[in-house]
């Protein structure tokens, strides 16, 4: 694996997300390394995806800081929330952009203009478009979207439609969907539309990359395309990746650092190596009292 620099991209602190009563993240601290690929494992109900949530605007935080540092500059992520869309941009035509990036992304497309994508453990494409036509979906916040530009099809208009098609076939070529390009999403295997999902997020130019369980479901074969991808996004693209993931395996295998939780806390940190002789670790998992792995 390629080594990490120094300079952190994302930085989350104390980080609180309460549901009423329950807490499901308690002053959670975590840091993320740019160029990194950095996993946030747990038992089930640790509160890993509501941390993806509180990142990328889908909660807002009950509590905390998170601060992204991409586009050459700090974005503090809990103010850029307060600016997110009210209910009515729901139903006005002029905001069907955010509308759209909501449905495939979850929170708000403030935090993506930021630096930030995301996958979801359940897919979210739009299984009767072509997978190609997911891609230019995605880019719609970023492409000519004038109206009459669009009508008189305005040389501007032309140029931009084709850097989105360029920038499709490019990430469909990453991900060894090439070959798919006019198929319909909904036709493909299971583990092709986990790449698409993949494909789809960074159409909208990220430099991080929140991937929520993007192994799930997958075979052995799947798994090691899929770390491949991964690892290609870091090397050759420089792309900081976050994931989310159960399969153990691939997450010693790939990752540079890893983030254990439990109840809504950070139990443990460090290197693949370090986490798996933590007893704090081994006892989340394995439900043992730390007392009874020291006898």
């Amino acid at each position: 694996m390629s080594g990490t620099g120094s300079e952190t991209i994302l930085s989350v602190e104390h980080l609180m997300m309460h549901f009423g009563g329950i807490k499901a993240l308690n002053d959670v601290n975590l840091a993320v390394k740019r160029g990194s690929i950095t996993a946030l494992i747990g038992p089930n109900g640790a509160g890993k995806t509501t941390v993806f949530n509180c990142l990328t605007g889908f909660y807002q935080a009950t509590g905390g800081n998170i601060m992204l540092n991409t586009r050459g500059r700090p974005t503090n992520i809990i103010r850029v929330l307060g600016q997110k869309f009210r209910a009515a941009d729901f139903i006005h035509p002029a905001r069907l952009g955010r509308r759209i990036y909501y449905k495939m992304f979850g929170g708000t497309h403030l935090v993506n203009r930021a630096g930030l994508a995301r996958t979801f453990q359940n897919i979210r494409l739009f299984r009767e478009m072509s997978v190609v036509e997911n891609l230019l979906v995605a880019q719609h916040m970023q492409v000519n979207r004038n109206l009459i530009a669009g009508v008189l099809n305005t040389p501007g208009y032309r140029r931009a439609e084709s850097r989105a098609l360029d920038r499709a076939f490019y990430w469909l070529e990453v991900v060894e969907l090439l070959d798919c390009a006019n198929r319909l999403a909904g036709e493909m295997s299971y583990g092709q539309q986990r790449r698409l999902e993949i494909a789809r997020a960074m159409c909208t130019d990220p430099e991080v990359i929140c991937l929520d369980e993007p192994a799930a479901g997958l075979n052995p074969v799947e798994t090691r395309t899929l770390s491949r991808i991964i690892r290609l996004l870091r090397d050759r693209h420089g792309i900081t990746v976050l994931l989310i993931e159960h399969d153990m395996g691939m997450v010693m295998e790939i990752s540079d650092h890893i983030i254990v939780l439990d109840h809504g806390d950070v139990i443990a940190t460090g290197t693949p190596r370090a986490i798996q002789a933590n007893e704090s670790v081994i006892a989340a998992y394995l439900g043992t009292d730390e007392e009874e792995l020291a006898l």
